[in-house]
């Protein structure tokens, strides 16, 4: 009798991408989600996820306390950091066809603009001129928005000792600067996603629903998914 075959592991189902997406980056406000959603779909698309390194940058926790003497300190630390990290894109990943990371390299500037003062700004502006064209360009931006209060809701819930010192202050002026900054890019596809009244990380449907808008094809280069409350929803193109 022949010996009997061994079965082999199931591995984790994962889903194809169509068209000619290969790079997905997740972007928002502090406490939005993005990094939430970059492994997600990392997950399901069995996809490599590159996440931002934040809580390797020394100086947080101070510019948080304190953001007039420790705002250029962390913003040059998140600029080499993410710059080092892009170049690390580069590499060759036999095992995943997708990448996705929570964050893009241009959004450094919104910080920069928010927080620096003139004369460290010029010096920012000298670095990151002269580092900014190597980087690569995603084939699709996912921008999540929300409400000031539910930023602060979703912070607070998370508890990172480094951040309780945000005021709904910081991220109003925070949420203007990511919509005037996003509300002009064209760098790549963008679909820009409401998400103040959407809990995808607890509620798969919200997160079925958002995946039927960043897997949709022939997307228009500026998309607007806008769930105003649960069950209802309002899609725009531009």
């Amino acid at each position: 009798m022949a010996e009997q075959q061994k079965k082999k592991p199931q591995q984790p189902q994962t889903h194809q991408f169509g068209g000619d997406i290969r790079y997905i980056a997740v972007e928002g406000v502090i406490g939005v989600g993005k990094t939430s959603l970059a492994s997600m779909l990392g997950d399901y698309f069995g996809a490599r996820v590159v996440l931002e390194r934040f809580e390797e940058n020394p100086f947080l926790e101070r510019f948080y306390e304190d953001p007039e003497h420790y705002a250029f300190q962390t913003q040059m630390s998140f600029l080499l950091s993410r710059y080092k990290q892009q170049q690390e894109l580069f590499q060759a990943d036999l095992f995943h066809s997708i990448l996705i990371t929570d964050y893009i390299f241009e959004k450094d500037k919104i910080f920069a603009y928010l927080n620096l003062q003139d004369d460290e700004l010029k010096l920012y502006e000298t670095v990151v001129n002269a580092i900014e064209r190597n980087i690569l360009t995603p084939d699709l931006v996912i921008y999540l928005q929300s409400s000031t209060d539910r930023l602060l809701e979703n912070i607070k819930k998370r508890g990172r000792s480094y951040e309780k010192h945000i005021t709904a202050e910081y991220l109003t002026d925070l949420n203007e600067a990511y919509n005037y900054f996003f509300f002009r890019y064209r760098q790549a596809p963008l679909l820009i996603v409401n998400a103040t009244e959407i809990d995808f990380v607890n509620r798969s449907e919200d997160f079925s629903e958002l995946l039927k808008e960043i897997t949709r094809q022939n997307r228009s280069p500026v998309e607007y998914y806008n769930p105003l409350k649960k069950g209802t929803k309002k899609k725009e193109t531009k």
